[in-house]
């Protein structure tokens, strides 16, 4: 049977007396130390005379409740005295958290953290843009070193096996856009101008802008996480070991299928999108299928597709960029490709509406507005 240590309050010979008995170890001193903390009087001294054992935390224990009471220890062992001394040697007065700096001296302090961060951000950028430039010098001049195998596979990942999301997504925004925009247009009399508002909205902007969004979480994070996963188990430091370039085996394939790809599901969103519009119109508006599908191509300028398509690569562009930077930057632990990739996306679908906003203004000043 386990012995507990205990203590017995002997208030004779003129002064308060606290003797403490039996083992003094981590796993027997619980009962007591809650005793101790509880324990409400003075005491002048504290007997061990009857502890049989102690180890640091009952050292600990025993020290603390002395320096409460203000007592001086007796009856200690020659190891009870040297391991008192050790705990009392360890003390220290130092605040638990470190005092937090006035706010003029915190904030100019984390703003230029900040700022240099993001210098070294940016000089991270134009070096990893540096190397895919220079990757691609590299396959014009050596083309028998370009992977077509893995630009294949990834055309299936990035394009083929995206259509099914894509498609759902872009119907049912094409139901959305002719019913809101017939519920306005409605008001004046002019419900058949819906065919006009759904076929220049997903031809020019909402098809490929909402492509590059669905590409970004689905395409953009798989970049991040699965190159970030290779960093992390040394996989890319194992491939320069034998001879093979990570960027010419796992990222340049990947910004071409993203380039590539872009193009043509923005396209197939976009008529998707349409259908979608035609779909909702036949049913609310007495508009008949085919009669808005043929009348899309009157109402529909040429450039209106032709802003689509050029805008769908530099989209594909930014989201493969981002997601193959983000991975090339994971180090140290699994929680940085958590974080990275989440990084991946957000920087994806930051810049992909920032261009799309610059791409309205630019096309707005060519007259293709």
């Amino acid at each position: 049977m386990r012995e507990w240590a205990e203590y017995k309050l002997d208030e004779s010979d003129g002064g308060s007396t606290v003797s403490i008995s039996g083992p003094l170890l981590i796993s027997t001193i619980g009962v007591l130390d809650r005793e101790l903390r509880e324990f409400e009087g003075s005491v002048q001294r504290i007997d061990l005379s009857g502890a049989t054992e102690i180890d640091t935390v009952g050292a600990w224990v025993v020290r603390r409740f002395s320096k409460e009471q203000d007592a001086e220890i007796s009856g200690a062992s020659d190891q009870a005295s040297d391991l008192l001394a050790k705990v009392e040697e360890s003390e220290s007065t130092a605040d638990i958290k470190p005092q937090r700096p006035r706010t003029l001296e915190r904030v100019p302090e984390e703003i230029g953290e900040r700022v240099i961060e993001f210098g070294h951000g940016v000089v991270r950028v134009v070096g990893f843009l540096g190397a895919v430039v220079a990757g691609f010098g590299t396959l014009l001049r050596h083309p028998s070193r370009f992977r077509g195998k893995a630009l294949v596979r990834q055309l299936e990942l990035v394009g083929v096996s995206s259509l099914g999301i894509i498609g759902l997504m872009s119907f049912l925004i094409g139901i959305v856009i002719a019913q809101q925009g017939a519920a306005q247009l409605r008001q004046f009399g002019a419900e058949i101008y819906t065919i006009n508002l759904t076929g220049r909205l997903t031809l020019r902007e909402l098809g490929v802008l909402m492509t590059a969004i669905m590409v970004a979480g689905r395409s953009g994070s798989a970049f991040a996480a699965q190159i970030g996963t290779m960093r992390l188990t040394e996989e890319v430091d194992a491939m320069r070991t034998i001879g093979v370039s990570p960027m010419e085996a796992l990222i340049l394939p990947r910004i071409l299928a993203a380039v590539l790809m872009m193009p043509l599901l923005g396209f197939y969103a976009s008529v998707v999108a349409i259908i979608g519009g035609a779909f909702v119109s036949e049913l609310t508006l007495d508009i008949p299928f085919l009669t808005f599908l043929s009348r899309i191509q009157d109402v529909v300028p040429i450039y209106d597709l032709w802003v689509g398509l050029i805008k769908a690569p530099v989209f594909g562009l930014i989201v493969a960029l981002s997601g193959c930077y983000q991975g090339m930057q994971v180090k140290g632990n699994a929680e940085e490709v958590g974080l990275r990739t989440t990084q991946a996306v957000v920087m994806a679908i930051f810049m992909v509406i920032v261009l799309d906003a610059f791409f309205a203004v630019f096309f707005s000043e060519l007259g293709w507005a």
